[in-house]
This record gives structure tokens, sequence and C-alpha cells, in this order.
């Protein structure tokens, strides 16, 4: 794989913190969505979570 020197304004368009902030919105995007599902799942007996993109968890409590 051949390596080439960036020109300044390569070097200026660079932008590291993007995917460090889509990274930080994705983990807080899922620690809130567990955290619910977590929630409904001890405090309710039975209970249904739709998530977006068509998951969707069912539990009932059994005698």
């Amino acid at each position: 794989m051949g390596l080439c020197k960036l020109s300044q304004e390569e070097m200026d368009g660079i932008r590291p913190g993007e995917a460090l902030t889509l990274t930080t919105v994705f983990v807080v995007f899922t620690v809130v969505i567990l955290t619910i599902v977590a929630y409904r799942l001890f405090v309710g007996g039975e209970s249904k979570v739709s998530l977006p993109g068509g998951y969707k968890f069912e539990w009932e409590l059994h005698p």
C-alpha cells in the first residue's frame, strides 16, 4: 500500500472528533434502551417493549 503525504488543506479538513461524537451518541442511545428494557423487565410481571427498527420484546409472568 503506497502512502503519500497530505497537503495542508487536506490536513485542515480532517475532523477527528466526528467519529468520537458519533460513537458517544450510539453508546448513550444503547445504554438508554437497555436501561428501559431492564427496568420494565424487573418492575413488571409482564410487559411488552417495542424498539425502533421492528424489535419487539414480550415477557409474561408464569405462576
